[in-house]
């Protein structure tokens, strides 16, 4: 049953003016991990739709995106939890949650970010701005799926994600299969290490009626993690023989491997900033991939220097 958090009815006031440091803090500017672990799949796929050769337009349009994208989805993740986060020990310091910028000014700031985004897609063609267009409602839409439902973290993955068909779309005006594959990987991988993230908070979730992944496995979420995590990596290699990549390839997803068992070493007590550690190390992850794929390219003398 929800316990709905105490004292929702009268929510901090912003001060008067709002400071540059607290909509930087809002975006999530200060921890770039969130932008990283969507650039890495993005690249990836721009790399696979390009050949090794993907336009520069494409590169720092996508780049760009990325990043923009990232930042409107925390401002909406943080309007969405307003009245929780101040209730949970590792948010209630945000912004919103402190009262140093309101609700009229975080809504600002979102409509602000979400048009520059649709400016920069305009950039591409008339398939990828139609590709935008779900994605920006994923991106709006994934911060109320934790209200009914325990795995927020596959919606989270998917809209992560769709910069992978956006990405092939404007490389190529099409989607072709691997595109869907490679959503289908990073839809694995973002549960895997969102629900490393939410084993952080699980106490202050189940104490408000958020639901997650770490709540929904349960004792089991170790193990289930590890599952998850051998999934990744056959799919990986599925996508290597598929695409018909190389060595370098192999190597990135071997050791991607060391460091998810890693992370199952860091997770196994299940202590906060353990599992915390563990989320962190996934960008080292995202990192071995992107570099395997652009030693394949770069030994095959695809890759632009």
């Amino acid at each position: 049953m929800t316990i709905p958090p105490q004292g929702t009815t009268s929510t901090p006031k912003a001060p008067p003016v709002a400071t540059w440091g607290a909509y930087w803090r809002l975006m999530r500017f200060d921890r770039p991990i969130g932008s990283l672990l969507l650039l890495w799949p993005t690249w990836l796929a721009l790399l696979l739709a390009g050949g090794g050769r993907p336009s520069l337009k494409n590169a720092l349009v996508f780049t760009a995106g990325v990043v923009v994208m990232r930042a409107a989805g925390c401002v909406m993740n943080d309007i969405a939890d307003r009245d929780f986060d101040p209730h949970v020990e590792r948010t209630r310091s945000r912004p919103l949650a402190s009262g140093e910028l309101g609700l009229v000014q975080a809504v600002g700031l979102f409509l602000v970010l979400m048009a520059l985004a649709f400016l920069l897609v305009l950039l591409t063609n008339a398939l990828t701005v139609k590709l935008a267009l779900v994605g920006a409602a994923l991106a709006s839409g994934y911060p109320f799926f934790k209200r009914f439902t325990h795995v927020p973290q596959v919606v989270l993955g998917i809209a992560f994600g769709w910069g992978i068909p956006m990405a092939f779309a404007a490389e190529t005006a099409a989607v072709p299969v691997i595109a869907w594959w490679l959503l289908a990987v990073n839809t694995v991988w973002s549960v895997v290490y969102d629900t490393q993230y939410a084993m952080v908070d699980r106490d202050d979730d189940l104490a408000v009626g958020i639901k997650s992944t770490a709540i929904l496995f349960g004792r089991h979420d170790v193990s289930i993690i590890a599952a998850l995590m051998a999934a990744m990596l056959a799919l990986l290699v599925a996508v290597g023989l598929r695409v018909g990549l190389t060595w370098p390839w192999y190597g990135g997803v071997l050791v991607s491997a060391a460091l998810f068992g890693r992370q199952l070493f860091l997770i196994r007590g299940r202590e906060r900033q353990a599992c915390f550690r563990a989320f962190l190390n996934n960008n080292w992850v995202g990192f071995s991939l992107f570099l395997g794929l652009v030693a394949h390219y770069v030994l095959g003398g695809a890759l632009v220097g």
